[in-house]
């Protein structure tokens, strides 16, 4: 059997994998790091138009999951200071992103992924800003890693800083890049903790909406020829679907967890786009920006929700 066969053979079963639902989102990404900087993807055309489509839809599929009348009644009393929190964290990302020279694309998707909801966030951003195979797997590589730390380390902090569970639970939700991850930290640290944090974080989740048509109208600005993100419209409309019909409920959770699949799907394939080249341009300042950020996002942030529970 030749060699570009089994290069085949090999990237065809660890896709497969993906979708099994067995194989965590950054698992996804590093298997195809591991496929594309050892062996080489032996499909790169193919790979990076498919991953497009399949991430904008992945991102529609999400919003089945999303009650928008259960996110608005969260969300409603702590409007400013969500909003607050993430205009901060993205205005700091670019700044910190100019001043460490990170390219413009990669700085704006570790800045989004940081200061809304991790992966789907930079996914959705990601397409809107048509960001190379290279830019999406740098920035989710960078997030990923930390929000794995965070899982691990949050809860031991949060018992050492004194914080009760309605605390932790909205300073996880601020500090925490992904929802998963959150959801895992919330709930080691109470009941009361995990239900705080699941609403704010799907609050938070939901400003992949404004944040990204805002980065459209910018590019547009700018001169930029963009295609408008029509799949963040159907994302809301889906969402929207799930608080109307309250009846197909059971579908819409299957339509969901198809989602998380085909993004998790999508992942393998934005890793088995990167090389070593594009890895090696990209250099170790991305990380630098999203360990900065994450620092700062994390203090700042466990100081505003004790001045706010106070």
């Amino acid at each position: 059997m030749s060699v570009v066969r089994l290069k085949q053979i090999a990237f065809l079963v660890l896709g497969s994998a993906t979708l099994t639902g067995r194989i965590a989102p950054p698992v996804a990404l590093a298997l195809g790091l591991v496929l594309a900087l050892g062996w080489g993807n032996p499909y790169p055309g193919q790979t990076a138009a498919f991953s497009r489509r399949l991430l904008q839809w992945s991102v529609v599929g999400l919003g089945f999951g999303m009650n928008l009348q259960a996110v608005w009644v969260a969300g409603r009393t702590g409007f400013g200071f969500t909003v607050g929190t993430i205009a901060g964290t993205l205005l700091l990302g670019w700044w910190l992103g100019h001043l460490l020279k990170v390219e413009p694309t990669i700085s704006q998707l570790i800045s989004s992924g940081t200061a809304i909801c991790g992966g789907s966030a930079i996914a959705a951003v990601g397409s809107v800003l048509e960001a190379d195979a290279r830019a999406m797997s740098v920035a989710l590589a960078t997030v990923f890693i930390l929000n794995s730390v965070a899982l691990f380390i949050f809860p031991p902090l949060g018992h050492l800083l004194g914080l009760d569970q309605a605390a932790f639970g909205l300073w996880s939700a601020i500090a925490i890049h992904d929802t998963s991850s959150v959801v895992g930290a919330a709930a080691k640290y109470g009941d009361q903790a995990l239900a705080v944090a699941t609403t704010v974080k799907l609050t938070r989740a939901l400003w992949i909406v404004p944040v990204s048509l805002a980065v459209a109208w910018r590019r547009r600005t700018h001169g930029t020829r963009i295609q408008w993100p029509w799949f963040i419209l159907f994302f809301v409309a889906a969402a929207a679907l799930r608080t109307l019909v309250p009846a197909g409920a059971a579908v819409f959770d299957r339509i969901q967890a198809g989602a998380k699949l085909g993004l998790t799907l999508t992942l393998f394939l934005i890793g088995a786009g990167l090389s070593r080249e594009a890895l090696r341009s990209a250099g170790l300042r991305p990380m630098i920006l999203g360990v900065l950020l994450w620092l700062v996002v994390s203090t700042l942030g466990l100081v505003a929700v004790r001045l706010y529970a106070g």
